[in-house]
């Protein structure tokens, strides 16, 4: 149980101002079952028995927060972040992708680079994400053992390409689809509820139609979601039009292939016409809005304030490695900038307002959880949900900011959106499981 403290302007992800939050252990997780004010302490503890021992009252520099929910990363490009941002997307894919994409048939080094991948992204806070992984059954297989391993909540898609990539990375149609059938039955025979395996074509142009219907009636099977991307630069889209000549937009390929449904995510949408817009929001698609890598690989700005005020899903993925920096953290960061870019090079005169602190972190949290579906069990503090969190300490040790007696609670969560990193977060809870341990562990294990 923790005593918890968190302005007021946050309210509608957290709650109260002063509160206490109560996990208790249902089916193997930790579910929130009274979030009350902190006076109440004694009258709770009467009520339901619980050790004044197993109270945690938070400091002044600490405060809880709910986990960060990254909608759209590539877990096997972690081992090149921070590198190769001097190409354009279809280009970088190219050099640099597929190349290094294609060296995850070797399971050991998968298993290296998967172990340091989730380490780093649980390390940053991201309690539930959203991974890309390769074409490779066994090396994807591998992926979720670690994930499972280090306890983050997960979705994780095999990669599928059978078309437009180079011979030493793509696969046979039917291999694709057989490969991705055992993928689903293996990780849904685990029973692992934190666990989700997502149908990943990687885009339309490594995709036939013949590919991308098969996946969608995988999906459509088992109720499972879909992740790709969708309208990421210019030169995409008229590859698009090129390869898929019968079909009224990019996005209509998905949706004659049955991979437009509520439990789709797809990144970035910055190139979509209105009807294509339209489209997504009828049928209830989620979007990832991946601003950093939108800028470093030069693809474009996406406006968030529009596909908020369309109604559309929305959230934020790192989008490793076409984003350069694994933390939403950043992602929060980015998102504001290229708001604020969009503000007065598109809107100049017009009563157009940017992204603030409040609305990212909403994005990062709670928005990421609407994307992802899974908003009845994670995303904010609210009875019923279980208990993804952060422990988060404004004075910790070699913190990247400075706090002074001015300072509001307010203002040091607005520094620890803007200044923080890894080092402010002291624990990291998915399910009411501490998994800060246990990520600490696998990584001095490998």
């Amino acid at each position: 149980m923790f005593i918890n403290k968190l302005p007021s302007c946050l309210e509608a992800i957290c709650m109260v101002v002063k509160m206490i939050i109560f996990p208790l252990i249902r089916h193997k997780s930790r579910i929130i079952v009274f979030i009350e004010e902190a006076v109440k302490l004694d009258e709770l503890q009467s009520l339901w028995k619980f050790s004044i021992n197993n109270v945690c009252l938070l400091s002044d520099s600490q405060f809880l927060m709910p986990g960060l929910v990254d909608t759209h990363i590539h877990a096997s490009q972690y081992v090149y972040t921070g590198t190769a941002l001097d190409l354009g997307l279809l280009e970088w894919l190219e050099k640099y992708t597929f190349p290094i994409e294609s060296t995850f048939k070797d399971l050991k080094f998968a298993e290296h680079a998967y172990t340091k991948a989730v380490h780093r992204v649980v390390k940053s806070g991201t309690t539930t994400a959203c991974y890309f992984a390769t074409i490779h059954l066994q090396g994807t297989i591998k992926l979720c053992q670690i994930i499972s391993d280090v306890g983050q909540r997960a979705l994780v898609g095999k990669v599928n390409m059978d078309c437009n990539s180079p011979d030493f990375y793509q696969e046979d149609s039917t291999d694709s689809i057989q490969d991705t059938e055992r993928f689903v039955e293996t990780l849904l025979n685990q029973g692992n509820a934190n666990l989700i395996p997502v149908l990943t074509p990687r885009f339309a142009l490594t995709c036939t139609p013949k590919l991308m219907s098969a996946l969608g009636e995988i999906a459509a099977s088992h109720n499972l979601p879909i992740q790709s991307h969708l309208g990421e630069s210019k030169g995409e889209l008229d590859a698009v039009r090129s390869m898929h000549p019968g079909y009224d937009s990019y996005s209509d390929v998905y949706d004659k292939c049955g991979l437009l449904t509520s439990r789709t995510i797809m990144a970035h949408c910055i190139y979509l016409t209105e009807d294509e817009l339209n489209l997504l929001k009828t049928r209830g698609v989620g979007v990832s809005h991946c601003p950093n890598s939108n800028t470093s690989i030069r693809s474009g700005l996406m406006d968030a304030r529009d596909m908020l005020d369309r109604g559309i899903k929305l959230g934020l993925g790192t989008d490793v490695s076409g984003g350069y920096h694994p933390s939403m953290l950043d992602a929060m960061r980015q998102a504001i900038q290229v708001s604020n870019i969009v503000s007065f090079e598109h809107h100049e005169g017009e009563n157009y307002k940017p992204l603030d602190y409040r609305e990212v972190f909403r994005l990062a949290t709670l928005g990421g959880s609407q994307v992802l579906n899974l908003e009845d069990k994670i995303g904010n503090f609210e009875v019923g949900k279980e208990f993804d969190a952060l422990l988060v300490n404004f004075e910790a040790l070699d913190s990247p900011f400075d706090v002074f007696e001015r300072d509001t609670l307010e203002d040091k969560i607005q520094k620890f959106i803007f200044l923080g990193d890894d080092r402010n977060i002291e624990e990291v809870y998915v399910a009411g499981k501490n998994i800060t341990c246990n990520n600490k562990l696998h990584c001095k294990l490998h």
